[in-house]
């Protein structure tokens, strides 16, 4: 019995951290998604800071955009990362979208 408890726990434990873990993934895919479509959506990305971070509602969670030429010349493909922490390690997610580089 004194085995089986141990283990036992050890079970719980890891079950519990895969439970937070995708708890906060699942956050920064909701967070990346919504900042991607606020800065497509309204052309902020031609003009907003390419990072930033969500520390007011989501402390530790942090986002930053990279613009990429399409090899058609008229779009730009954006991709938004947000990283957060997750026992003492950064994780991140990748989001990106086309946006036509004619509309001003």
């Amino acid at each position: 019995m004194a085995i089986v408890i141990p283990v036992a726990l050890q079970g719980i434990s890891v079950a519990n951290r895969a439970g937070v873990g995708a708890e906060r993934k699942e956050i920064a895919v909701q967070l990346a998604a919504n900042m991607l479509n606020q800065l497509s959506v309204s052309n902020l990305w031609q003009t907003a800071q390419a990072s930033g971070t969500f520390d007011q509602d989501y402390p530790g969670y942090a986002w930053s955009m990279q613009q990429q030429a399409w090899p058609d010349g008229v779009m730009q493909q954006l991709t938004l990362e947000v990283t957060y922490p997750l026992q003492g390690r950064v994780f991140a997610v990748e989001l990106s979208t086309l946006v036509d580089d004619s509309v001003q």
